[in-house]
């Protein structure tokens, strides 16, 4: 995700490095240079995979640049604790089988419910999110 204009302006110059890449491949194929064929598909499709990717980025960051974002989106940080803990039950875990997953005592996991989850640091709530099976990473 872009974070800033900086990040904007770098990604954008990735994204025009990375098409320059690919007319000088489509080139190279039109010359007949020699590579194999297969060397050739493989880069030309690494590289129009990295420039979606940078598409993407740009294409999202410039969204939201111009106001696109759902801020009802945000209601599910206020409900979040009341979803770990739901999350928990349901997935058939007490306070004692969280607490073992993220290496950390029980009083520590009654204590992060008592206070709705108020003094964990985000890494903590990912870290919980993780133990409870659903992979943060989206992969």
């Amino acid at each position: 995700m872009i974070k800033n204009e900086r990040q904007y302006k770098i990604t954008r110059a990735q994204a025009n490095r990375f098409s320059q890449a690919l007319r000088e491949l489509k080139r190279e194929v039109a010359e007949s240079s020699g590579i194999h064929p297969l060397l050739l598909k493989a880069r030309k499709e690494a590289i129009q995979s990295q420039l979606a990717d940078l598409e993407d980025d740009l294409r999202e960051y410039e969204a939201l640049r111009a106001g696109n974002f759902e801020f009802n989106q945000l209601k599910t940080v206020v409900g979040l604790p009341r979803l770990l803990i739901g999350a928990r039950i349901a997935a058939g875990l007490s306070q004692r089988d969280l607490a073992n997953r993220l290496g950390l005592k029980e009083q520590q996991i009654q204590r992060y419910e008592a206070s709705d989850y108020a003094s964990a640091s985000l890494t903590r709530i990912r870290n919980v999110v993780a133990a409870l099976g659903v992979d943060v990473d989206g992969s």
